[in-house]
């Protein structure tokens, strides 16, 4: 039988791997794309293939419209038609109010987390839809809950480009419904991956742990779980929806 074919965008680290992995587990056969972490991108396809699972790294920067093309056309012609997509990949910069930001990190921070995000969707379309020989399928957004914090005087371009995400997924999840593609997004809080350095505050957590609910950063792990399920058939009439991963928060 052949197994469901997952892709997953900047899928070498944090919740990408997670949910690569834990997607693994489950039967489906992961397509890991990285752009510049290849050595972590095939470590995590050692590990899948040691557990008895199926994945293979692509490198394609996501904010390129002709690297997307390139690598769902590889996909197609090597693999097959997709029928998962994790919209993962993002990026943030350094933590600072945002008067002190400017245009050139508001385009590279919107053109990896929007753009991408909508370019890989597009593509998916184009392997999920009946209308182009396709047989449905499953997109998941991963958006933050910063989209409705604003995250001030941190992240503010970052939460404004999930903000578009949680945008995107509703507009496209009504768009695609009546195709059998159901569209969504998962709304991660404070969680415990190196993102948090990438932005300059390594043990931003247990800072932050007091303001959460739950007194506690949650794992990328969690984050999976949550994925894995808006992608499984247990979630067959949901669309266009979010899921909240965030400690209560």
């Amino acid at each position: 039988m052949t197994q469901p074919l997952l892709l997953i965008t900047g899928a070498s680290r944090g919740i990408g791997e997670a949910t690569a992995f834990k997607a693994a587990q489950v039967g489906w056969h992961v397509i890991i794309n990285y752009k510049q972490s290849r050595d972590a991108a095939f470590a995590l396809q050692q590990r899948i293939v040691s557990i008895g699972g199926r994945a293979d790294c692509i490198q394609a920067d996501v904010s390129s419209s002709e690297a997307v093309r390139a690598m769902f056309t590889k996909i197609e012609a090597e693999f097959g038609r997709l029928s998962g997509l994790v919209n993962n990949a993002g990026i943030l910069e350094q933590q600072m109010p945002f008067t002190d930001t400017d245009l050139d990190r508001w385009q590279r921070v919107f053109n990896t987390n929007v753009i991408g995000t909508m370019l890989c969707s597009k593509e998916a379309y184009k392997h999920m839809s009946p209308k182009h020989g396709g047989n449905g399928g499953a997109i998941v957004n991963v958006s933050s809950l910063a989209s409705v914090t604003g995250s001030p005087f941190e992240y503010v371009d970052y939460a404004t480009s999930k903000g578009a995400i949680d945008t995107f997924t509703k507009g496209f999840a009504k768009e695609v419904a009546s195709e059998g593609i159901r569209v969504n997004a998962v709304r991660p809080g404070f969680i415990d991956t190196d993102m948090h350095a990438s932005g300059g505050e390594p043990d931003r957590l247990n800072r932050l742990a007091p303001s959460i609910p739950m007194q506690r950063g949650g794992t990328a792990e969690e984050v999976a779980n949550a994925i894995i399920w808006l992608l499984s058939d247990e979630a067959s009439y949901t669309s266009g929806t979010f899921l909240d991963v965030a400690g209560g928060r």
